[in-house]
């Protein structure tokens, strides 16, 4: 069973951007507000139908493709996921020409117990192009008031929570885990790949920079329900350094190198596979979305091989087996988290 390669899938959304997704695909923007492009999702868009679903460069949707042979593409155990279309990631790219809001998004406790859903929406950024000074805000840096946080939120008073938050100036190799829970928000001028629960749901504490009202801001459980969720602890500095990683997306090796801090591997992983000169970077079996950042090879695997060249993306199925990166290419390669779906069927992580 080989890789299916993926084709183009733009978002549409409020925010400007997507120049540089474009060019990393070599495909066409057709407006400047297509700042995200989705890969590999078999989840789609909340409230926007089919929206965000992943098709192959044969007009397939890879939802279908899995639902329809869940053992081929995410292994024996895929009774164990949330449904037979669950691979249990999201990949994104992110190309923000505007800042983005203030947001949270819930844990998966809280979406168990109050969207009928196993997974939340911890996540994890992984920088490839940045704009000098550019940052991303991440937890609070000091405790804050509860209270007042619903006061400034509902005053939309972008400034006090944005001067609350840990500024992280960040450049390309950089990964960030964003924990459910946790505030954050992205300066404008960053490009960036986004790993994730596959869910999309978003606590907006700062709607007035977006095309969203206030109604549209709490998962439609209202405020009272929804802030519980959004964490009031500060983010400490040993705490926040434990989140972020540096990789060199230069280097070549035998080996495939994980490019996110530890605090990932429960909820997914991210590995740069760039093979030495004739050399091959072995990946182990089971679902994968690999994205080919630079250079042309082969994907090798138990019975089959898939040519790849800079710009594409791939669906990897756990069928294709144990298999390498050969070539020239410097590929960054997204699986499920470490024990899953096991750790989901179990009750998962809070």
């Amino acid at each position: 069973m080989k890789p299916a390669a993926l084709a183009p899938n733009l978002i549409d959304h409020f925010y400007r951007g997507g120049d540089r997704i474009a060019a990393l695909r070599g495909i066409e923007q057709t407006s400047e507000f297509q700042p995200e492009e989705w890969l590999g999702a078999t989840v789609s868009r909340a409230d926007h139908g089919d929206i965000g679903l992943a098709r192959t460069v044969d007009g397939e949707l890879l939802r279908d493709l899995v639902g329809a042979d869940p053992a081929a593409w995410v292994g024996p155990d895929h009774a164990d996921a949330a449904s037979s279309s669950d691979t249990g990631i999201l990949v994104k790219l992110l190309d923000a020409r505007q800042r983005l809001p203030v947001h949270v998004h819930p844990s998966r406790a809280f979406a168990t117990s109050h969207l009928d859903c196993p997974y939340g929406k911890t996540e994890a950024w992984f920088v490839l192009d940045a704009e000098p000074g550019a940052a991303v805000h991440l937890g609070w840096s000091e405790p804050v008031d509860s209270d007042e946080l619903d006061r400034r939120r509902d005053a939309q008073d972008s400034e006090w929570m944005l001067s609350r938050m840990n500024r992280i100036e960040v450049s390309r190799g950089m990964g960030v885990v964003v924990p459910a829970g946790t505030v954050h928000a992205i300066d404008e001028g960053i490009f960036l790949a986004e790993v994730q629960e596959p869910t999309d749901f978003s606590i907006v504490l700062e709607w007035s920079v977006t095309t969203s009202t206030r109604d549209e801001s709490h998962l439609g459980l209202g405020f009272d329900t929804v802030m519980p969720a959004v964490s009031v602890d500060a983010l400490g500095p040993d705490a926040l350094q434990g989140l972020i990683s540096r990789a060199d997306l230069t280097a070549r090796s035998a080996t495939a190198a994980s490019v996110l801090a530890p605090a990932a591997d429960p909820y997914f992983r991210v590995l740069h596979a760039a093979p030495t000169t004739g050399g091959a970077v072995a990946l182990d079996p089971g679902f994968a979305v690999a994205l080919v950042l630079e250079g042309a090879g082969e994907f090798v695997g138990r019975d089959e091989r898939a040519d790849y060249r800079a710009g594409q993306v791939f669906a990897v199925p756990s069928g294709f087996g144990p298999w390498e990166v050969r070539g020239t290419g410097s590929v960054l390669v997204a699986t499920p988290g470490v024990g899953w779906p096991h750790s989901l069927a179990a009750g998962g992580i809070v």
